[in-house]
């Protein structure tokens, strides 16, 4: 790891330890999205191709395979959030970047910030709504699964998209100050 361009050593000490902390965290992390997106979908695959079997050589269909499938579509979306920043693949509008190449360091900072909010706003308010729905008891049609369970990802999603930005964050400020220095 090369040292940061700061003044003074304590400063390098701070920011060493907190690239540390944010490096463990980015493999828990990818550990965690890649490993539950993985299983999830080949559950779902798994399930849909029995229901596809059934369907078409038996004519008899599973009515909780399709259910499965859409929770999963769910979760998957919202935990490749997630690694959708960590691989900065976020959808973004850069005509204005072509157009005005100083600004793309403003508005890379800018949109960062924005998807911090939003990550805060998704920890808030998807924990409210889980709790309702802890309190309301409510479960999936077909299978029966509470929905709290299918709402807590939301909260889930939120802290781990609030990680990921605060490494983008991180990584950014490093790579602009030691733009500074080489010049």
């Amino acid at each position: 790891m090369t040292e940061a361009p700061f003044a003074n050593s304590r400063t390098v000490r701070v920011d060493a330890m907190f690239g540390k902390i944010l490096n463990f965290l980015d493999k828990v992390l990818s550990f965690f999205e890649e490993w539950t997106l993985f299983i999830s979908v080949i559950v779902a695959l798994v399930a849909l191709f029995f229901n596809v079997i059934l369907r078409y050589g038996f004519n008899y269909s599973l009515a909780w395979s399709e259910e499965l499938v859409r929770e999963v579509i769910i979760y998957t979306t919202f935990i490749g959030c997630s690694a959708a920043v960590k691989s900065r693949t976020l959808i973004k509008i850069d005509a204005s970047v072509q157009l005005f190449p100083k600004l793309k360091i403003p508005l890379t900072f800018f949109s960062n910030f924005v998807v911090g909010i939003f990550s805060v706003m998704m920890i808030y308010y998807g924990w409210h709504m889980a709790v309702l729905q802890a309190r309301t008891f409510q479960k999936t049609i077909i299978m029966e699964i509470p929905l709290v369970y299918l709402y807590a990802v939301l909260p889930l999603m939120g802290l781990m998209m609030l990680m990921r930005v605060m490494k983008v964050f991180y990584q950014d400020i490093r790579e602009l100050m030691a733009k500074r220095v080489q010049s």
